[in-house]
């Protein structure tokens, strides 16, 4: 009995040792577990991502091209439809014209004949008169002048019926030999027609086939496109995983932001210390992104939190407040609890704008979806996801040129919209501070790892809350 009790009490404690791995391994498990496991299976997404856009362009242009074949046969056929039409239309003119002419030939033959039946009349009657003797001619006429009178009527018609004949039987000539031409000229345009019966035929059968090429093509491009379109689901999963891996608080140090911005680059283009900049001069990279609250969304009104004094302006009612409830709410915050920038007394306007990126609300709304398929969520008051919305707006004003011009306009419009003489300290003063990141970011590389550069945290430029100071 004693063996028994123990056996089962053993059984028992296996049951509980193993069952917590149970449920661990019959979870599903993450496609990677290390940043660089993440890293390696993000290249290899990126690299069939590359081989689908390409076979994609690859099948685009086939797709085209078949188009472009198809719409060219289409114009083909309709061209030789009308000249079948046409050489219908010549066949049966030449048709009428032939059955003139025949009936040309037959009045003429009927002339002929009748000229000819003349000809004999006065033939017989010559000859009639040949049988006579003079003397018999001249006793049946009246008098002398009458008989020459018939000889030499006689003699004139003759040879006006001779005449006749003549040119009644060249005109004959002249029909049979035109009759004969517009009969060749038929049999000709009998064989054009169909000659271009043959090519309509055989342009169709073409046609057909490269339709039937072109669907195949259309269903091969669409599912290149639903394959691309997975890759890149997965991609954005593994994009979110290297983030969480990072583990960036809400104020990362340099060194985390870096990183940060090192994975924005390779999405937007936007280099590192520039995007880096203008963040220092927005909110010192989250340490301060606003220190005021909405507390009237019909007017605006809110107030400072350090003081609790009122404040006109916070945020601009009509083109903000709507979106920012909505924001707030999606994310479940509170809207008249949550940090936004006071507005700026010596620049004018309204406050407002949210979180790292200091995105306006009605600006946020804009960039919301394209930084949701990068990062897989949509929050202005996340780091990973303001570092993607700010650099996805520079981009869109030409940072990614990577000029000096280019990013200091783009720093410009991302600060007030416009590239106003009035606020190029702000231009000038993101240019400075990219620049002395990019020096200190080439000593950092060269000096320090990875994780001694995350653990690194760089005094931050000092002019980067100058032109700030009043929206925290």
């Amino acid at each position: 009995m004693p063996k028994i009790f123990r056996a089962i009490i053993f059984l028992f404690f296996l049951l509980m040792l193993f069952m917590p791995s149970f449920r661990i391994f019959s979870q599903e498990e993450p496609p990677c577990q290390t940043r660089e496991e993440c890293e390696s299976l993000l290249k290899k997404y990126e690299e069939e991502i590359k081989k689908y856009e390409q076979n994609i362009q690859k099948t685009e242009k086939e797709k085209k091209t078949l188009q472009n074949q198809i719409y060219l046969l289409k114009q083909k056929i309709d061209k030789l439809k009308l000249e079948i039409e046409q050489s219908n239309v010549m066949i049966r003119d030449v048709s009428l014209q032939i059955k003139d002419t025949q009936e040309s030939i037959e009045k003429t033959s009927q002339k002929i004949e009748a000229q000819k039946r003349k000809l004999v009349e006065i033939l017989r009657t010559v000859y009639e008169m040949d049988k006579k003797s003079l003397i018999e001619i001249l006793i049946s006429e009246k008098n002398l002048s009458g008989f020459f009178d018939n000889l030499m009527y006689l003699e004139i018609l003759n040879s006006k019926t001779k005449d006749l004949l003549d040119v009644v039987k060249n005109l004959k000539i002249s029909l049979e030999d035109q009759k004969m031409i517009l009969e060749k000229e038929k049999e000709n345009l009998e064989r054009i027609l169909k000659m271009q019966t043959l090519q309509k035929q055989e342009s169709e059968n073409l046609k057909k086939e490269k339709e039937h090429l072109s669907k195949l093509t259309e269903a091969q491009y669409q599912k290149l496109l639903a394959e691309k379109k997975e890759i890149e689901k997965e991609a954005a999963k593994i994009r979110a995983r290297i983030f969480e891996l990072i583990g960036v608080p809400q104020a990362p140090t340099f060194g985390e932001a870096y990183e940060l911005a090192k994975y924005v680059e390779k999405i937007t283009g936007v280099r590192p210390a520039f995007l880096l900049a203008v963040l220092t001069q927005e909110s010192n990279i989250g340490k301060n992104v606003g220190q005021c609250f909405l507390k009237d969304p019909k007017t605006g009104q809110g107030i400072r939190v350090n003081t609790g004094e009122k404040v006109e302006k916070v945020m601009n009612p009509t083109r903000d407040v709507p979106h920012f409830l909505n924001i707030t709410k999606e994310l479940g915050r509170d809207p008249f609890n949550t940090l936004v920038s006071c507005p700026i007394p010596s620049v004018g306007g309204w406050g407002g704008a949210m979180g790292p990126a200091q995105f306006i609300p009605s600006t946020w709304i804009k960039y919301k979806n394209r930084v949701k398929q990068i990062t897989g969520s949509a929050d202005p008051w996340n780091i990973k996801d303001a570092f993607v919305a700010a650099a996805l707006y520079l981009a869109d004003y030409g940072a990614a040129k990577r000029t000096y011009e280019a990013e200091w306009k783009a720093a410009m419009i991302y600060f007030s919209g416009t590239t106003n003489p009035r606020y190029s300290f702000y231009g000038n003063s993101v240019m400075a501070i990219a620049s002395r990141y990019e020096e200190d970011i080439k000593i950092l590389e060269k000096s320090m790892t990875f994780q001694e550069l995350k653990l690194f945290s760089l005094n931050f430029h000092p002019l980067s809350l100058q032109y700030r100071e009043s929206s925290f």
